[in-house]
């Protein structure tokens, strides 16, 4: 998808995001813009989120255009699935389809809730069926080399070692982390209080050695990185500045490589801390708050994560074991 800064003013609508093509229905535009606002002011979306938005439905608008089509109401459940065959036709995966439905979905709903549309056709179709696609997880043992990893000696250390125990302990987000401030850390009840999507603030509880190597961190390695200066982000860089996402990642992948476990991401860990609390009795729903899930079916997938347990519980309970 291109970007709105890299086309001229005729093509860009008034949220900044991308229009589909000059000679159709000014209607047609006003209520998609009147739906990209919705998503930003009222649902609290990121712009990236929304630009994607923008993207699947420029698409379909496009596509509707070919077909004659001149007011979202003209489109039918036939035009959907001729849609739906075209782009399978151009070889997207049943994964892309079905974000392109879900975008289509999402923006009749809000049709229907303005009175625009009498019907939403996008409901009588199914979402292409996905394969399952189960996260990857650490073992406890490795998850506690990689924690032992960081030389608690050194500045840098410090960091790495609280960065490390705290992704772990919280199951946060890579951006939720680098972006923790010092105002939403509170080592007195052993909480973070990170903003995740949407803008929206959990309260999420640490382990007291993810406090402990916090309170090392900034009584030592976070003086010494800041040298004299102020920053109001729990995690700094080595020159003192805000510690980015990719510096992140070189982080971790350095602490991978030193246990034998390549392409290790931020997001093994939370898949890791979720499923070790599932493993050992934390419900599903508690699970979901901590992670920051909008929907529980998200945080579902780590069920299919711990079959060993499950069967293990059913040949314990089930009276014909």
């Amino acid at each position: 998808m291109r970007r709105a800064d890299d086309l001229g003013p005729e093509q860009k609508n008034s949220s900044g995001l991308l229009s589909p093509v000059s000679g159709q229905s000014t209607l047609m535009d006003a209520e998609l813009n009147q739906f990209y606002q919705h998503l930003t002011a009222e649902r609290g979306l990121a712009p990236l989120t929304v630009a994607a938005y923008a993207g699947d439905l420029q698409d379909f608008w496009q596509f509707a255009e070919s077909k004659g089509l001149l007011a979202w109401g003209a489109v039918s459940l036939a035009h959907l699935q001729d849609y739906l065959a075209a782009l399978e036709g151009r070889g997207l995966s049943a994964r892309s389809r079905a974000r392109k439905l879900s975008a289509l979905r999402q923006f009749y709903r809000f049709l229907q809730r303005e009175e625009k549309v009498k019907a939403n056709p996008v409901e009588l179709l199914d979402s292409p069926r996905l394969p399952q696609r189960l996260p990857n997880v650490l073992g406890e043992a490795e998850v506690a080399a990689l924690l032992n990893g960081p030389d608690p000696a050194t500045p840098l250390g410090q960091r790495n070692a609280a960065l490390l125990e705290v992704l772990y302990a919280t199951g946060l987000r890579v951006s939720e982390l680098v972006g923790l401030t010092l105002k939403q850390l509170d080592l007195r009840r052993g909480v973070v209080r990170p903003l995740g999507k949407g803008s929206k603030e959990r309260v999420v509880p640490m382990v007291a050695k993810a406090t402990e190597k916090i309170e090392l961190y900034l009584a030592q390695g976070r003086v010494q990185l800041l040298k004299g200066r102020q920053s109001p982000y729990l995690f700094v860089n080595g020159r003192g500045g805000k510690l980015s996402r990719q510096g992140f990642w070189k982080i971790l992948k350095h602490y991978a490589a030193q246990i034998g476990v390549p392409g290790l991401s931020p997001h093994t860990l939370r898949h890791s801390m979720a499923t070790h609390l599932l493993s050992r009795g934390a419900n599903l729903r508690v699970i979901q708050l901590l992670l920051g899930h909008a929907d529980l079916a998200t945080t579902q997938i780590y069920t299919h994560l711990d079959a060993a347990r499950l069967k293990k519980a059913h040949e314990k309970a089930h009276p014909r074991s």
